[in-house]
């Protein structure tokens, strides 16, 4: 996709939202059937296929499900991903490969109710970009950076740090 071609596709959005912002305005979703006698939660996706969220292995669980702070993790590398991709493409640069990883470090202490000092949850996230392209330095910086203002997922973390390096 090329820049005019991005911009061409989202100009009528734009304009849209531009004249209302009520039209702008929309309520995301997810559905999934709670399992008790398994622990889990099956997650229906806008696809047939569905995944069943479970307990960690340092939960309890025995693997076979996903565990739903992975998940949240893979919610980020999907829409930092995407993100980035439009960004890249609005700034007309050449991407040759980017990859990602995402980290989150958490203390199970905390979920499992053993130390009520220990925060609940992930308390850092980290969001990586291995990037190889002809664009400066500088270029690239500005493109994870924009990436990171637009992900909707890394906004409604608010403690993500992402850095990018050369592959």
């Amino acid at each position: 996709m090329t820049p005019d071609e991005l911009r061409q596709l989202q100009a009528p959005w734009k304009e849209k939202f531009r004249l209302s912002s009520d039209a702008a305005q929309a309520t995301l979703s997810a559905k999934g059937v709670v399992d008790v006698e398994r622990v889990a939660c099956r997650i229906h996706e806008s696809e047939p296929q569905a995944r069943t969220a479970g307990l960690h292995p340092m939960a309890g669980g025995d693997g076979t499900d996903a565990c739903a702070a992975e998940m949240l993790l893979e919610a980020l590398v999907g829409c930092a991903g995407v993100t980035f991709a439009a960004v890249s493409t609005a700034m007309g640069l050449t991407i040759e490969d980017a990859q990602m990883l995402v980290e989150g470090d958490l203390d199970f202490r905390g979920t499992l109710g053993i130390d009520r000092s220990v925060p609940v949850g992930f308390t850092e996230i980290r969001v990586q970009f291995e990037i190889k392209s002809d664009a400066t330095d500088e270029t690239l910086s500005k493109a994870v950076e924009l990436a990171e203002r637009y992900c909707v997922v890394a906004q409604t973390l608010k403690s993500v740090q992402s850095s990018w390096k050369r592959s």
